[in-house]
């Protein structure tokens, strides 16, 4: 799926939502649901959703502008298309702006979560950062931390690193990075909380690979050279947030760029 902003309303009310809580503990509920077009199956997700109040988060606007920096520093990562729709909720009609993505696993694959991989095949005592090095995985999961430190990732956990395992073929390979929804600003829900946030401080968050802080956790990593393959300039703020003007505030758009630019700039004099 080529990343996209759709503007133009669609008609989605046909979907069928599930609930699902995120793992890490944040309130509210996030929506999922799944179609066929083509052949081909495509996930969608809400943002934080309130029965009273509707759509009142903005980590689907997030997906898109991770998965636009994830392009700019050539990780690979899923693609997401923000799309302005129509859609049903227990026969009351929202509108809003969802993601959609393909399915990124290829026939003959089936997803094995990381932590349910490590607790199949670690050694005792080993660390799940040293699994995952003994396992070939060293490359992925240093560039993996980096990221999530640059864009405050909350919900790393186990479930969101994914294998595809190809049992016919004997294959086993890394998911592309996905699921950057509880990142950058997602807490803030209007422009006072906005405003006063601390790009920089450290908070919490529910990592697999090594402990809560994503800022600790650029120690565990080797060999930073080289990490990204790209890098990260002050011109392409204009790629990055391009067609979310009217869609999220000005003041979330500076200081959304102000926490990329900033936390990737420490990152890089390290």
């Amino acid at each position: 799926m080529k990343t996209a902003i759709i503007k133009e309303k669609q008609d989605l009310t046909f979907l069928k939502w599930s609930h699902a809580r995120t793992s890490s503990g944040t309130a509210g509920t996030f929506l999922k649901s799944e179609s066929v077009l083509d052949g081909k199956k495509i996930y969608y997700k809400l943002s934080n959703f309130d029965a009273e109040s509707g759509v009142i988060g903005h980590e689907c606007i997030n997906e898109i502008i991770v998965d636009r920096l994830l392009t700019v520093l050539e990780v690979p990562h899923l693609n997401y298309q923000l799309i302005n729709a129509d859609i049903e909720i227990e026969g009351r009609v929202y509108n809003t702006y969802l993601c959609a993505s393909d399915d990124f696993k290829e026939p003959g694959e089936n997803k094995w979560a990381l932590d349910d991989y490590y607790n199949f095949n670690a050694i005792k005592g080993e660390s799940h950062y040293d699994f995952c090095v003994r396992s070939g995985f060293g490359e992925y999961i240093d560039r993996m931390i980096a990221v999530d430190y640059i864009i405050l990732n909350r919900d790393r956990h186990g479930a969101n690193i994914e294998l595809l395992r190809n049992a016919k073929k004997h294959t086993i390979r890394l998911a592309p990075l996905f699921d950057h929804g509880l990142s950058l600003l997602y807490p803030c829900t209007n422009d006072k909380l906005v405003n006063k946030y601390d790009v920089m401080e450290d908070k919490p968050c529910n990592n697999f690979i090594g402990s809560r802080s994503c800022r600790d956790n650029l120690g565990i990593i080797k060999d930073k050279e080289g990490i990204f393959p790209g890098h990260l300039k002050k011109s392409d703020k204009e790629i990055i947030f391009e067609g979310l003007d009217g869609i999220i505030s000005p003041s979330l758009i500076k200081k959304t760029w102000e926490m990329i630019y900033k936390r990737y700039t420490y990152y890089e004099n390290l």
